[in-house]
């Protein structure tokens, strides 16, 4: 008899649980919540964009001041060579 209160008892927990845990809606709050993730979540990502973004400007102003850094170091060059020929 035992076993058998036991073993009803246990199936009517689990059936319970099973029941309760499908028809379970998510709450207003916890709705809230996810709306506000995501919000923050779209507003990260068009922060990374715009970094991303101005990263890509400060990359090409480097490779512009290397360029320029480039040619001035040519241009010392030759004006040695030229004050040596002298």
């Amino acid at each position: 008899m035992k076993k058998s209160f036991a073993g009803l008892f246990v199936a009517g927990a689990l059936l319970a649980m099973m029941a309760t845990g499908c028809a379970s809606k998510p709450s207003a709050a916890e709705l809230k919540q996810l709306e506000d993730l995501k919000a923050e979540v779209s507003s990260l990502q068009r922060e990374i964009a715009a970094k991303e973004s101005e990263k890509a400007a400060l990359m090409q102003a480097i490779a512009d001041k290397a360029a320029q850094l480039a040619q001035c170091e040519k241009e010392k060059a030759l004006v040695q060579e030229r004050l040596k020929g002298m």
